[in-house]
């Protein structure tokens, strides 16, 4: 795998979000590819609660000024970019003063889902697709983790398919057990739909919640990864429907396992 290419696409990573399950195992997974001479790219949410002094983000002009349509409504995208010390790896972040300014991640303070959930992913993985067009970097790997990123696959394989820079990449999607309850806006599969004009694309997430949205990250990647040790048995039966490439969850060995996972993955052992 030295001198690939793997673009790391995270709801959340640490040093810059709390330390969970998600949020390690995605910064660990690039730490270690970099390591071993891996190119990296990690692209996360530029989360309000996210200090931006203490971790030394600033703006990209020349990746910033675009602006991305949700929901046929033009939505400025900001770049920032941090260096996550000692690594030497580069952290994108994708930004937006509607969707990304609020000093919280997912819920408010009455712990309720955001309303704009929906188009905050939207917007999420167009903004990483559109960046890593301007930065001209073809990843060979496109590993996702975490809900917020999971529209990214779907996005990949339908709107973006006739892209040149990602017809050769393969996309894994790490599966974490840490949902929400209930659903995401009613109207996503609407927005969605003004993109991919193929309304038979987003059967899966006609009903917007966790286990839909990774369903279609599911169907829509090469190979998954359990990311937690309990998966809900609903996702691992749909994973064998659709017979894709397996990684069980690796504690002691996540370095070289998802290395060699993704070596297979291009070589087409899988």
């Amino acid at each position: 795998m030295k001198d690939k290419r793997v673009l790391f696409v995270s709801s959340e990573v640490v040093p810059y979000l709390p330390e969970t399950e998600l949020s390690s195992t995605a910064f660990l997974a690039a730490k270690n590819a970099h390591s071993k001479g891996v190119q990296t790219r990690i692209f996360m949410p530029r989360y309000g609660v996210i200090n931006e002094r203490r971790h030394q983000l600033h703006e990209v002009i020349r990746l910033s000024g675009m602006n991305l349509v949700v929901n046929d409504i033009d939505m400025p995208l900001i770049i920032k970019v941090a260096s996550i010390p000692k690594e030497r790896m580069q952290v994108y972040f994708i930004d937006n003063e509607e969707y990304f300014k609020r000093k919280a991640v997912y819920t408010d303070e009455d712990d309720k889902l955001f309303s704009d959930n929906d188009e905050r992913a939207i917007f999420f993985a167009k903004g990483v697709v559109e960046t890593v067009k301007k930065l001209n970097w073809a990843p060979d790997i496109i590993h996702v983790h975490g809900w917020m990123a999971s529209l990214l696959p779907l996005y990949l394989r339908e709107f973006y398919k006739e892209e040149p820079l990602f017809t050769e990449s393969k996309i894994v999607t790490s599966l974490y057990n840490n949902g929400f309850e209930g659903d995401l806006n009613a109207d996503m599969s609407s927005k969605i739909t003004f993109d991919l004009n193929e309304s038979d694309k987003i059967s899966t997430i006609q009903t917007p919640n966790h286990t839909n949205i990774l369903k279609s990250a599911i169907e829509n990647s090469d190979a998954i990864i359990h990311g937690s040790e309990d998966i809900p048995e609903e996702l691992t039966n749909f994973i064998e429907e659709k017979e894709k490439p397996v990684l069980g969850y690796q504690v002691e060995n996540l370095k070289e396992a998802y290395l060699n996972f993704y070596a297979d993955l291009l070589s087409d052992k899988q």
